[in-house]
């Protein structure tokens, strides 16, 4: 892979927070272009469902519909879905740490 920190601009609509966490990422990592676009998309995705979050933080989980019966936010469906954006594409990139290796059988008992 080709070290891309001083040839990739960090997208200037991420939230300064976000652009440090870019940033950090792309210092540890080497990536090819392409995945420079997937990092992207994982700092939209993480945005996108801490925006959801706060205003469920605000609003609660649900809203009564005109009959009175309380329903979901639909920033809950856009936070849930932003997390599972954000956890395939983490993994994707390979960024999380390697899990631990199964014990497997022990040897010597058939």
């Amino acid at each position: 892979m080709v070290k891309t920190t001083a040839k990739y601009k960090v997208p200037g609509h991420l939230r300064a927070v976000t652009k440090k966490w870019f940033r950090l990422v792309l210092a540890e990592y080497d990536f090819e272009p392409h995945h420079l676009k997937l990092l992207t998309l994982v700092c939209e995705a993480w945005e996108r469902a801490q925006d959801a979050q706060v205003v469920l933080s605000k609003e609660g989980l649900t809203y009564n519909d005109r009959f009175g019966c309380p329903r979901p936010r639909p920033e809950v469906k856009i936070k849930e879905q932003a997390e599972i954006i954000f956890a395939r594409l983490i993994r994707e990139l390979n960024l999380d740490i390697e899990p631990p290796k199964s014990p497997g059988r022990p040897p010597g008992l058939y």
